[in-house]
């Protein structure tokens, strides 16, 4: 056995455990190591059924019988029930949210049952029990009679389960693969110093620890090592990644100062301090010989595209190396049609009085402003034609899609790259923009999902950081409401009033159609489409409403956010898709429904839609449950407007996995846990830098090299 054998080969697998695992991402023998425990149990002291205490924890030995699934009537909650049996008593046992749980334990044969105790003296019953079967044979004489023997606690992992595959098939499993010897091949990606100096246990000590502890101190100890491993191997690719930008030439800029304050001189309005900041340490990095890798983030309404429009000024303004005539390139990629369509409106208005061409390249189509026929307008004009233009260096500005990075666009001195959020490039990404190019162009990413500081130093940890901590003056201040069953018909009537008033709204849903009946374990809230035809039907007859949702094509999300942003449509029902980038001035009022499925940083983004103008907006949450908790999280939008606080308050309360969600970052449960340790962050990525310093290539350290592209490849796949 070694560690890139697959894990089919040493283990028999029916069809489901094999489609369990590639849905868990553990195809190889290494990747079974490398399957970490969510937590960690104590079995409780071995007892009999008849000794039963509320609140504890124990371990039974007895047989399971007539388990069945089923809804509980008011809540609609997957439950499986049945009843565990040894020679004293019969107990009614339970699983919440595992209606698959009859089909893979054994019934009516030996088992060993472990879980906590509820309900009263009178009538106990056990939750969510582990049970691990009992090979006939191996039944021990006596065991279940009543005399049977008690066993010191024991700690047992518990792992990320899929339909087909339990935490008991990963101990077993793991406990060959450690008799093998397979954990002691592997090489230890962090080297020995800094083990030694941050007191960590090596690889194959650590694997050992952590999926077979025999305390809880070395599960904390391997847990605080992987932690650890992860949060440095994506440093060191980011450091890696700023080291190969550092050595690349650029276009540096020698007047992007005066240029800036040129600019800001032709708009009506003084910028916040905080984008003055933000425009001073652009300026900066323009004037090094190396292009600009930054970062801008800034909350809802902060003023991150007049940043943007400064920047792309300081460049559009400026002329090309060793040339008295023409200007330097900008490209800026929105992640829709509409957006982009949006932003090109944008600029022109910006650049309405400076003679530079910009134009807008689509899907749908392109066009170029100024017109040479009317004067004042933009013109449609050939996909042919823009790119020859913009080859040849006459459109100075260039507003579009994803299209923008396809092969057929060339630059003649593209010397700026804006990009929106949803679209995270890494160095080879920001290259590619440049085609021919003799230089490679500066680099802003712009944000406006507040992230923790401890994220952002490790997700764009290759990224220089500058923050719009500040709202310019004039913006509304909004009010959140929690709405409960009872005070529904008076958030509507608010809705009303707004719509009256000739503002939109939106309303927004957690699902797209509504759960299926015949899957007991679907997710029980309001859908898109469903509650539009509702609220069409009785309760906003008289308005027009329209639907977009992720399952939509390109096209008709644009066409219905075209009818929506011209007013056609009234209230727009939604999944969180409209969550970013979406500007509709004149929706004021949002209603979202199952508030509390979503992350306060996610609540805070979606309220932004309607924080666009001066006209005072509305915010109703409509949360299915009342749990303690999640009130709690929903009244702090009630009270704070800044994101950045909630972002920070969410991480601490629901953990970073559930808040950003480690498909959209590419980083582990456990990784997205430590992010909450900034000491942590701060050493990873000291040592990081470090290392790359010495070593930019990671030629002495192989394993870690490897590490570092798997984990580059995965923050780049979003």
């Amino acid at each position: 056995m070694t560690p890139m054998d697959p894990v089919a080969k040493h283990f028999r697998l029916t069809k489901d455990q094999l489609a369990a695992l590639r849905r868990l991402g553990v195809i190889t023998i290494a990747d079974l190591l490398r399957h970490f425990p969510v937590r960690f149990e104590s079995a409780g002291m071995s007892t009999q059924a008849k000794s039963l205490v509320p609140g504890t924890k124990v371990t039974l030995f007895g047989t399971l019988t007539k388990l069945k699934a089923k809804k509980l009537w008011k809540s609609r909650r997957a439950i499986t029930e049945g009843f565990f049996e040894d020679a004293t008593a019969k107990v009614r046992v339970m699983w919440f949210n595992q209606p698959y749980i009859a089909s893979y334990v054994p019934q009516d044969s030996p088992v060993k049952v472990t879980g906590t105790v509820g309900g009263s003296a009178e009538r106990p019953y056990i939750t969510n029990p582990e049970v691990e079967a009992i090979p006939v044979g191996m039944v021990p004489e006596g065991l279940f009679e009543q005399d049977t023997p008690t066993e010191a606690p024991k700690i047992f992992p518990v792992y990320p389960e899929s339909r087909g595959i339990t935490s008991r098939w990963f101990f077993h499993a793991l406990e060959r693969v450690f008799a093998a010897g397979v954990h002691s091949a592997l090489e230890d990606p962090i080297p020995a110093k800094i083990r030694e100096q941050y007191h960590l246990p090596e690889l194959s000590t650590a694997l050992v620890w952590i999926h077979a502890p025999e305390k809880h101190t070395h599960a904390e100890a391997a847990r605080k090592r992987f932690a650890f491993e992860e949060i440095f191997t994506i440093q060191v690719a980011r450091a890696q990644e700023r080291y190969e930008n550092s050595i690349e030439p650029s276009f540096p800029l020698q007047h992007a100062d005066a240029n800036v304050e040129t600019f800001l001189d032709t708009i009506p309005f003084a910028p916040t301090g905080a984008q003055r900041r933000a425009m001073s340490e652009i300026c900066a990095d323009f004037s090094k010989p190396n292009p600009m890798a930054r970062l801008l983030e800034g909350d809802v309404g902060a003023g991150k595209t007049l940043v943007a429009a400064a920047a792309a000024y300081a460049v559009v303004t400026s002329r090309p190396p060793g040339r008295t005539s023409g200007t330097l390139q900008v490209a800026y990629m929105a992640p829709t049609e509409i957006l982009a369509q949006q932003h090109f409106q944008s600029f022109i208005e910006y650049f309405k009085d400076v003679p530079v061409n910009i134009a807008l390249m689509t899907g749908s189509g392109c066009k170029k402003y100024p017109s040479k026929s009317v004067r004042g307008r933009a013109t449609d004009i050939s996909r042919a034609q823009l790119l020859k233009w913009v080859a040849g260096g006459e459109i100075a500005m260039v507003v579009g899609t994803h299209a923008l990075i396809q092969k057929a666009v060339k630059f003649q001195h593209l010397a700026l790259c804006i990009v929106d959020e949803q679209h995270r490039f890494g160095t080879k990404q920001r290259r590619a923009l440049a085609h021919k190019g003799d230089a490679s162009p500066h680099f802003l990413s712009m944000t406006a999902t507040p992230i923790p500081r401890t994220l952002a130093l490790t997700i764009y940890g290759d990224l220089d950081l500058s923050v719009l901590d500040e709202l310019p003056p004039g913006r509304a201040k909004i009010t959140t409401k929690i709405v409960t069953p009872k005070g529904r018909p008076d958030a509507y009537e608010a809705v009303r009033a707004e719509l009256r008033k000739g503002r939109q709204a939106y309303v927004i849903c957690p699902r797209i159609d509504e759960p299926d009946p015949a899957k007991i374990n679907a997710i029980q809230a309001k859908s898109v489409k469903a509650e539009a035809e509702r609220l069409q039907r009785s309760v906003f007859p008289e308005y027009e409403i329209g639907v977009l949702h992720g399952a939509m094509k390109p096209a008709e999300k644009d066409a219905v956010m075209r009818d929506f942003t011209r007013g056609d449509i009234k209230i727009l029902v939604a999944t969180s898709v409209v969550e970013v980038g979406v500007n509709v001035p004149n929706a004021t009022a949002i209603m979202i429904e199952g508030a509390e499925r979503f992350g306060l940083a996610q609540l805070h983004q979606l309220r932004g839609r309607v924080m666009r103008s001066s006209h005072p907006p509305v915010c109703f949450l409509l949360p299915e449950t009342k749990s303690e908790i999640s009130m709690k999280r929903l009244k702090a939008l009630e009270t704070s407007d800044d994101g950045f606080k909630l972002a920070e308050a969410d991480l601490e309360s629901r953990g970073a996995g559930d808040l950003y969600g480690r498909k959209q970052w590419g980083v582990s449960d456990l990784g997205m846990e430590a992010l909450k340790n900034v000491k942590l962050i701060q050493a990873a990525r000291e040592e990081a830098q470090k290392l790359v310093e010495k070593d930019p290539t990671l030629a002495h350290h192989p394993a870690l090299a490897a590490r570092a592209l798997a984990a580059s490849a995965g923050m780049h796949s979003e």
